[in-house]
Formats: structure tokens, sequence, C-alpha cells
């Protein structure tokens, strides 16, 4: 969910131009921004909209919904709800919109003002309080688990969630770190994890991979992430879209093979008396991929590694 800022001091979303194209707007539709950041996205989206559109926008971060709700307090087509997007359904039928979104858009990963603000806990580049945490009114902070989760599931955690090589080397160098005095600040663990890799990836600060790893596992991002494409395209209207906005191969992984299974035909045993090009499939992928541009990445590198990928619901 990372941003550019520009010249007005302004986060621009990543791949805007093509999150609004893939989701086929209609003036009078009800869309979803199931995750609002800043609100770059939810901006571009109200301004396609006429009189009689609605967006309703999800965030579990306080301060992104404080935002929110500042923002567009004078706006009476934004609706802003402080949660996860994996309840999305289920606020949705509260509404009494089920069947009837016309739209999805879900950018998924750290927002740049929470990597920005050291204080968050997410940014090895800058020095902050161990926190980590998305929604910062529950759930249990970096500093206090790293105090005690065992060798082994740090192990664990770096390895599935970081894809870290030198796990054992890092989880060793924490523990017995933490042995000594506590691991408070962010620019701490950083160092730690800079101290136990023998060999440094050119243009990739050590710690990166870790960092992403504690945060995805303390967040429950991916989990989290196949309860929402789920939930998402349940709520789909007939011609809805559900665009989804990547950032690293753990989140693409499992949109691709989400997107991929659900508008796949099943597999029917042999001898039935049904063809499988006979069964009707309700959804489909919408062309391939979709890379930022040249022109962005010029603006903003961190686009470097977003890719979109579309659903459409067709009965």
């Amino acid at each position: 969910m990372v941003a550019a800022v520009n010249s007005q001091g302004n986060h621009q979303a990543v791949l805007l131009r093509e999150a609004l194209e893939s989701l086929n707007i209609h003036p009078s539709g009800n869309y979803i921004d199931a995750t609002f950041g800043r609100g770059g996205h939810s901006l571009a989206i109200l301004q396609q909209l006429n009189e009689k559109g609605r967006l309703i926008a999800f965030d579990q971060d306080p301060e992104a919904v404080a935002f929110a709700r500042q923002k567009f307090k004078d706006e009476p087509r934004f609706t802003i709800v402080h949660c996860n997007f994996n309840r999305v359904a289920d606020v949705i039928e509260q509404y009494g919109r089920t069947e009837k979104i016309d739209g999805v858009l879900m950018d998924l990963g750290v927002s740049s003002p929470q990597l920005d603000d050291a204080a968050r806990g997410f940014s090895f580049l800058r020095s902050g309080p161990l926190d980590m945490r998305m929604d910062t009114s529950q759930g249990e902070t970096a500093r206090h688990w790293l105090a005690r989760v065992k060798t082994a599931d740090l192990i664990r955690v770096l390895k599935k969630y970081g894809e870290e090589k030198f796990a054992r080397r890092i989880a060793t160098a924490i523990v017995e770190t933490r042995n000594e005095r506590e691991i408070i600040e962010t620019g701490d663990l950083a160092e730690i994890i800079a101290n136990a890799i023998p060999v440094k990836e050119k243009h990739k600060h050590p710690a990166t991979r870790s960092f992403q790893a504690i945060r995805i596992y303390l967040n429950e991002e991916l989990q989290a992430i196949e309860q929402g494409l789920t939930g998402a395209a349940s709520v789909l209207a007939k011609g809805g879209r559900l665009s989804v906005i990547s950032f690293h191969s753990l989140e693409d992984r499992i949109v691709k093979r989400f997107m991929r299974n659900i508008s796949s035909r099943p597999k029917l045993p042999a001898g039935l008396p049904v063809m499988e090009a006979d069964i009707e499939v309700p959804y489909r992928q919408v062309g391939k991929s979709i890379i930022a541009g040249k022109e962005e990445l010029g603006i903003n590198p961190r686009a470097r590694s977003a890719r979109l990928r579309v659903l459409e619901r067709r009965l």
C-alpha cells in the first residue's frame, strides 16, 4: 500500500490509473476501498461517482480511520469502517448491500504513512519503538513478542513469511541479545539482524525480509488476505470487479491462486453425464497482471514490486 508524495505534499496511490480503469467504474455504482490508507484510491473513486454513487472504505489502523473521517467529513457518499478487510462480507451484509457491490479495491501490505512514521515501528531505516501493529488498539507488539518467542518459532516465522535464508543465524542472534538486554527500538533490531547476516544483498537492506516476516506474522496478514478475497468476491454484483494490488511474492501467490481457482471449472469424476465445458463459472480473470510503468517508477521507486490482478463476476 505504498505511495509517492506529489508536489502538493499529498500521497499518490500506487497504480492509481490502472486500478481505476480495472474497476470499470459506473457513476451511480457502489464501491469498496478495502484498504483506505491515506485515501488516494478513495478520492479518485469518489471523483468518478455521481450523487447516487457510494463508497465504503475499510482500514484497521485507527490513524487512517481518523484521517478519513476528517478528510471526508462533508462527503455523504463516503463511509469509513474501522476493521480489517477480512470482514468485508459481514460489514456489507450489515449495510444491506449483499450482492450489490460493483467493485472492490484491495491495496495490500503496509502503507507509506505507516512506513514513514518511525513511531509505528515498521521501518528499519528510522529508529522507533518496536510496535509493528497495523491496528494499534489491539494485539501484541513486536517488542513483547520478540521478548518471549522461542528460537524455533522465530526461525519458522522468518523462513515462512520472509523467505529469509539466514533465519537461523538471525533468530539465534536476536535470542542471545535479548538474554542480555531487552530489544526496544527498531534501529537496534535492524543492527542485530545486519550483524548476523554474512552475505549482504546489493541495493537491499539486510533487515528487509526479517521486518517483513515479523510484521506479517503479528498482523496475520496472509490469513486476512485469504479471508478478504473470499468475502470480497462473494459481495460482487454481476459484472462487478475485484482489483487487488500486491507488493511481494507471498501476497501475490495467494491472490493469483485464489483468482485462478475461483475462475476455473471444477474437475469432475469420470463417468458423470455432465461435461466440464458445460459448467458455467461465475467468475473470470480479466487480462494479465499489471505492473507499474517507467513514469510511475521514476516518481515512486517503491512501486517497483506492485502487481495488480483483476477478477470479474459473470453470473
